[in-house]
């Protein structure tokens, strides 16, 4: 009987009880309490068990929602103390000091991952409008996007069709949100940029040889004027083969023309002013146009 109760996944006192178990097994070395009468074979905890604890929880049709539908799905979110699961009926929440349970009638996509019943991608970043600020969510949209293989304008038409209450956080958030950005740094730089009033740069260009071939690809560039923007996430050049491969990468462009500004963490998080001002005053040396000037709406998400 006990043999097919899956111990390596969270149960239930009950569920163990049903199963032919002593319930005063539970408080051996064996077992750990993941919250009030839920437990875990000790050697069998893992990332996933509180997720799944709060489901063990509820009833067969509750899914996980909001932040932790996004960590399920592998999406980028801050970190959050409570486990959300959304359920249909008020009289099938189960509070615990972890979870935070959660009614909704409103029609959602459900998905299966690794076993665990979560709201789908699009879902997931509409309902997290109302618990992240409005950076996280477009470098969750972007993550999204390209995780997911979903496209930048589907995600804005899905946010426009919601009747979610917080549909229009989403889809201002919706509107920066950009097809092929690789890291959540990338986004960020990006935002910087657009946010301060100057031109939005392209994402992700790919220089070709004059045969086709791949030659290079960049976080940021002003393809018109030949102006990169690129984050480094490297703390220290010590690394021989890789300072030897940019100084070869720099002289490559130098000889097709392309002017590069380098962004480190430092220019984003401690000196993003300087890192704005580096920008404008290339789109005005390599002749971009009109160039207005810095806003201050950047200083809302980013430290001055």
């Amino acid at each position: 009987m006990l043999s097919e109760l899956d111990l390596s996944r969270p149960f239930t006192t009950r569920q163990f009880r049903a199963a032919g178990g002593d319930p005063g097994v539970l408080r051996s070395r064996q077992f750990k309490s993941l919250t009030r009468s839920v437990w875990v074979r000790s050697d069998a905890v893992d990332s996933d068990c509180m997720f799944r604890a709060a489901l063990v929880l509820h009833v067969p049709t509750a899914y996980l929602s909001r932040v932790s539908a996004a960590v399920v799905l592998g999406l980028p979110v801050p970190d959050h103390v409570f486990v959300h699961v959304t359920v249909d009926r008020e009289k099938d929440r189960r509070f615990r000091p972890q979870i935070k349970p959660h009614v909704s009638k409103r029609p959602r996509r459900i998905v299966t991952v690794r076993g665990m019943r979560v709201t789908s991608p699009v879902d997931t970043f509409i309902d997290c409008a109302g618990m992240v600020s409005f950076i996280d969510l477009v470098i969750l949209g972007d993550a999204l996007c390209r995780t997911f293989k979903i496209r930048a304008d589907d995600l804005r038409r899905a946010c426009h069709e919601s009747g979610a209450y917080y549909a229009g956080l989403a889809r201002a958030a919706a509107a920066y949100v950009r097809d092929g950005v690789d890291s959540p740094m990338e986004t960020l730089l990006r935002l910087l940029i657009v946010l301060a009033g100057l031109p939005e740069p392209e994402v992700n260009v790919v220089l070709r040889r004059e045969d086709g071939a791949w030659k290079r690809r960049f976080d940021l560039c002003y393809r018109r004027i030949k102006l990169i923007v690129d984050y480094d996430g490297r703390q220290h050049a010590d690394d021989t083969r890789q300072w030897r491969g940019d100084i070869a990468r720099r002289e490559e462009l130098d000889e097709d023309g392309y002017r590069m500004i380098i962004v480190t963490a430092h220019g984003i998080f401690v000196d993003p002013g300087r890192t704005l001002h580096r920008v404008r005053r290339q789109l005005v040396l390599l002749g971009w146009g009109d160039v207005p000037p810095i806003k201050d709406d950047w200083k809302l998400h980013f430290a001055a």
